[in-house]
């Protein structure tokens, strides 16, 4: 995987992109481009349009509307070359468990017409890559979680993409696994130049990983920027005020907002959140404000804003809880034309 030359064109350009099915708009007028040479981030809660996002840039779906172009390609226009350029690991495990992991490579170098001589040298260069050199002959099924996420990583590397999706990648992987995972990710993006398109739910990960975020909900992109512009754009520091009781909320907050320095007041879970400049030097006056008010306090605390914070401002909550996301609503039309073709 040697130097390309930039070209100055980004890797990804979407224009009005939108996919709905029936009255779900999966991924509503989005307008959004990624240079190349980024690991940009894809956040949301879950249905957000995350996934179909990634279906339409791969050309496993159409577009309702609107453009995508991936290395100067349309994605309707010449789909072939786009998927020549792309690696796919998706969030659903796709190895085959009775094959060895040299043997799942080797098929996938074959369906993507890797040469022989040429795959041969590849698949012991991406093995080395993630770490599998000596486990290259067991059969995956013996291969823990990790091993199995590496070995997809390393899959989606054997034809020498130019682009690779993520789509949660160490989802339910234990700490340790996951940063090593990542330390493949850096390797990717920085020594063989692959610009990366990462989707999770783990907001160190997007901040670990990131040059650049987008969070979407509802299908549209609802705030941009570095991960230190969008902790940035939360307005200041946060201070959470836990009430000893429940009816004291509506009164600590009415004696709060009146506070200077005191940017907004905001409810979450029975707690207060206080958004504020200088918050370390507030704390003492939110106290004397709520004692005032007659307010009992169980708890104060202090801290920066985080990407998690970002999220819960963009979206309203944490994750979002929902009857099934838009890849299960594409499963459901995939199923139920299976069973007319069958009828």
């Amino acid at each position: 995987m040697g130097e390309r030359e930039n070209t100055g064109k980004p890797m990804i350009r979407m224009k009005g992109l939108s996919k709905h099915f029936g009255d779900l708009k999966a991924v509503d007028d989005v307008t959004l481009e990624v240079a190349k040479g980024e690991v940009f981030g894809l956040l949301g809660p879950n249905g957000a349009g995350k996934t179909t996002t990634i279906s339409l840039l791969c050309t496993l779906l159409i577009p309702t509307a609107g453009s995508a172009e991936v290395d100067g390609v349309d994605v309707v226009g010449d789909p072939l070359a786009v998927r020549k350029s792309i690696g796919v690991v998706f969030q659903d495990p796709s190895l085959d468990t009775k094959l060895t992991a040299r043997e799942n490579l080797t098929l996938h170098a074959m369906l993507y017409d890797v040469p022989n001589d040429l795959a041969t040298r590849r698949i012991a260069e991406v093995l080395q890559l993630v770490e599998l050199t000596d486990d290259a002959d067991r059969d995956v099924k013996t291969f823990s979680g990790g091993m199995k996420r590496r070995l997809e990583i390393a899959r989606g590397l054997i034809h020498h993409p130019r682009l690779l999706f993520l789509d949660e990648p160490t989802l339910g992987l234990d700490p340790q696994t996951r940063h090593h995972i990542w330390e493949h990710v850096r390797t990717l993006n920085k020594e063989k130049d692959v610009t990366i398109i990462l989707t999770t739910h783990y907001m160190d990960e997007a901040d670990a990983l990131c040059n650049r975020i987008a969070v979407i909900d509802h299908g549209r992109i609802v705030a941009t920027g570095s991960p230190a512009e969008l902790k940035e754009g939360v307005g200041g520091d946060l201070i959470t005020v836990e009430t000893a009781s429940g009816d004291d909320v509506a009164a600590a907050r009415t004696a709060l907002e009146g506070l200077d320095g005191v940017l907004s007041v905001d409810e979450s879970k029975g707690k207060l959140m206080v958004t504020a400049k200088g918050g370390d030097t507030l704390i003492p006056l939110v106290v004397d404000a709520c004692r005032d008010a007659k307010v009992r306090i169980r708890s104060v605390n202090l801290r920066t804003p985080t990407l998690n914070d970002v999220f819960l401002k963009h979206t309203g909550t944490d994750l979002r809880a929902e009857n099934g996301n838009a890849m299960d609503h594409i499963r459901q039309i995939v199923h139920r034309r299976g069973r007319r073709s069958r009828s």
